[in-house]
């Protein structure tokens, strides 16, 4: 929401992987970080065949252990260390994703982010009851496709929202 000001949310989109009775864990996927993929691939000594891979930046995941790299990624796959979301995304946190996308191997659409957003049993709830967070169905073009700087207006747009004239100030009846 638009009143979440000076935090690691504001204005922020954040893609839930996972949401149960123990928890939530989520991928914030418009914060763009200073960092690019070559950093990556030179800590773990990986060269990357296309320029264009190694430019590629991170993300700013979330808060949460940001020294843990996560790939959000389309199609699911076969990695080591994968959180199946759906039938068309997963996260995965392992090394072999990372070789593959150095050799251009990699799934077709995919992004890296340094840390992520996590809540704990029944957090999450309790934020969006207090009106911090709009929530509504995830679109895969918004996701991997548009512009990082419009992703948030755009996730508002999809569940029928113009951001930009919604009030920092809320309440309940």
């Amino acid at each position: 929401m638009p009143s979440m000001q000076g935090d690691d949310f504001s204005k922020s989109v954040t893609y839930l992987c996972q949401h149960d009775d123990e928890g939530a864990l989520g991928i914030i996927i418009n914060k763009p970080h200073t960092m690019t993929m070559r950093a990556i691939f030179d800590q773990l000594s990986l060269t990357a065949v296309s320029e264009e891979v190694a430019d590629t930046h991170l993300f700013m995941g979330g808060p949460v252990q940001p020294e843990r790299g996560f790939v959000l990624h389309t199609p699911v796959g076969s990695w080591d260390s994968t959180l199946p979301v759906n039938d068309e995304l997963a996260l995965t946190s392992s090394k072999d994703i990372l070789e593959a996308i150095a050799q251009n191997r990699g799934p077709e659409k995919w992004m890296v982010a340094l840390g992520y957003a996590g809540w704990a049993a029944g957090q999450l709830e309790q934020e969006i009851q207090r009106n911090a967070w709009l929530h509504g169905e995830a679109e895969q073009h918004i996701i991997f496709e548009e512009p990082i700087m419009q992703r948030w207006e755009l996730a508002g747009h999809r569940i029928g929202v113009d951001i930009s004239l919604m009030s920092t100030d809320a309440g309940h009846c």
